[in-house]
C-alpha cells in the first residue's frame, strides 16, 4: 500500500472555498474509479507564507501500477479543472 499525496497552497480568502471543492468535486471524482482510496484532507502548519494556507490530500493505492492508471486516466482531468 501506497500514499499519493498532493499538496496546496491556497490564499486565505479562497480556502474555505477550496475545502468545499475538494470534498464536493475533486474527492468523488477522484476515487469513482476506486484506484484510489480513504483519501485524507490535512491542513498543514506552516509559517512560510502568512497569507495563504497550506493542505495536504493523501490517498491510498494498491501500488504504483495502480496509481499509474489512475493517474493516466483521471489526474489530468482533474488537474486541469
Amino acid at each position: 500500500m501506497l500514499v499519493y499525496n498532493t499538496t496546496y497552497h491556497v490564499g486565505l480568502d479562497d480556502a474555505r472555498n477550496f475545502v468545499i471543492w475538494i470534498h464536493q468535486v475533486y474527492i468523488p471524482a477522484a476515487t469513482e474509479s476506486g484506484l484510489l482510496k480513504r483519501p485524507r484532507l490535512c491542513r498543514i502548519l506552516s509559517h512560510h507564507d502568512e497569507d495563504s494556507e497550506c493542505f495536504s490530500l493523501q490517498f491510498e493505492v494498491e501500488d504504483t501500477a495502480r496509481l499509474h492508471e489512475w493517474y493516466v486516466k483521471k489526474e489530468t482531468a482533474l488537474h486541469e479543472e
